[in-house]
């Protein structure tokens, strides 16, 4: 393993913001999928802007998401990372009126885009290499306190960074996976 990410907490609301943003989300999807790229190959691949890719790099890189990548670069040339992290974002209880509203809009956001891919993975993998089977699928319900469910969360994340972090084999690939929980009604 290459080591176990940093835990980074984001509680800034501009922060969180800039996180809302679709042209941002696409950006860092991509840098984490595909690994470090240029603003020109962003916008290229993105079918997106040049000069406003830039500035949505700047912007994710100001707030910690993204990094410049200097050993790639050439002269005036700037690639860009993605920032392996350990993001956490506050706690519903400790959220503010804005900051509940950006983070709801957040999730609704993401939820809607998985659910998208996850349609588009299953029509695409049919018969590529066993990657077909690809779509291990559970779903259940646990009966725990508040502080098991707590503890629970945080054996997922240590779970999900430890193979984040590992590199990956000749045939790896990116694969999704979403963790949400909350209390039955």
């Amino acid at each position: 393993m290459v080591g176990e990410p940093a835990r980074h907490e984001v509680t800034d609301l501009e922060a969180l913001t800039s996180l809302t943003h679709p042209r941002r989300r696409r950006i860092l999807d991509h840098l984490y999928k595909h690994g470090p790229a240029t603003s020109a190959t962003l916008a290229r691949e993105l079918d997106l802007n040049t000069g406003a890719t830039s500035y949505h790099l700047r912007e994710l890189a100001k707030h910690g998401f993204v990094e410049e990548a200097p050993a790639r670069g050439h002269g005036r040339e700037r690639w860009w990372r993605f920032v392996m992290a350990d993001f956490r974002f506050p706690r519903r209880s400790r959220q503010d009126a804005k900051t509940r509203a950006v983070l709801d809009e957040m999730n609704t956001r993401a939820f809607a885009a998985d659910i998208q891919q996850f349609q588009q993975a299953l029509a695409d993998t049919s018969g590529q290499d066993g990657w077909d089977d690809a779509f291990p699928y559970s779903r259940g319900s646990i009966r725990v306190s508040l502080g098991r469910l707590e503890a629970f969360f945080e054996e997922y994340v240590a779970l999900l960074m430890k193979y984040s972090g590992e590199e990956p084999d000749e045939d790896a690939r990116t694969v999704n996976t979403v963790f949400m929980a909350y209390p039955d009604v």
